[in-house]
């Protein structure tokens, strides 16, 4: 549409002017925000190959003992699969002290995102343990890499001035940043997970 002058411009859509005649900005607001629900733990599922353990150790008790007695403090992150089912990104250690207390649910924020938006998020939520084992970061830094070379980011480990650049970044610096690491060094936990299985030290057994 045009104005007198001659100059073309864009009419809101409908809909918009009828959310704007009819909410408040406070709804508005309010709708936009990200809500907690309450899902049924049969209906969440681990992300695939979810490179951190879970062990029945000590802390783990510790967080079955706060469950019974306070519940969720801090929801779970999930995403909505096609199937109609939800995938699990942060929140591992949280769903099995629920199983374990005997809770039929998991107080979740869900996001939509792809698979490898959700990878990137997986790995970088998870980082944040307090003790992670060489094998769970070599893992979860090639997931990482991985997704983002489907994202569009360019990556080898084998020609560091030319390739894996993202404003004038090497994807594996990126990674490293969020990590707190260098990018020498995930390089070399990278190269780690390409050890056969055989080869690699055998994590501790759960106490």
């Amino acid at each position: 549409m045009a104005d007198k002058s001659g100059q073309k411009f864009a009419l809101p859509k409908q809909s918009s002017l009828v959310s704007e005649l009819f909410t408040t900005q406070a709804e508005r607001n309010d709708s936009s925000r990200e809500k907690v629900l309450d899902i049924p733990l049969s209906e969440i599922d681990s992300f695939p190959d979810h490179p951190f353990l879970v062990k029945m150790d000590e802390s783990m008790q510790t967080m079955v003992d706060s469950v019974r007695a306070v519940g969720i403090q801090t929801p779970a992150v999930v995403r909505l699969k096609e199937d109609g089912r939800y995938e699990l990104i942060s929140g591992h250690r949280r769903k099995m002290a629920c199983e374990l207390a005997e809770l039929e649910t998991l107080p979740c924020i869900v996001r939509e995102m792809s698979h490898d938006e959700a990878i990137i998020a997986m790995v970088d939520a998870n980082l944040q343990r307090e003790i992670i084992l060489p094998s769970e970061k070599a893992r979860s830094y090639k997931m990482k890499l991985d997704a983002m070379k489907r994202q569009g980011q360019r990556t080898d480990l084998t020609s560091t001035p030319l390739v894996g650049k993202l404003k004038g970044k090497e994807t594996t610096e990126i990674i490293g940043e969020a990590a707190g690491e260098s990018r020498e060094q995930v390089r070399r936990y990278i190269r780690l997970s390409m050890v056969p299985a055989s080869l690699k030290p055998k994590p501790p057994a759960p106490t």
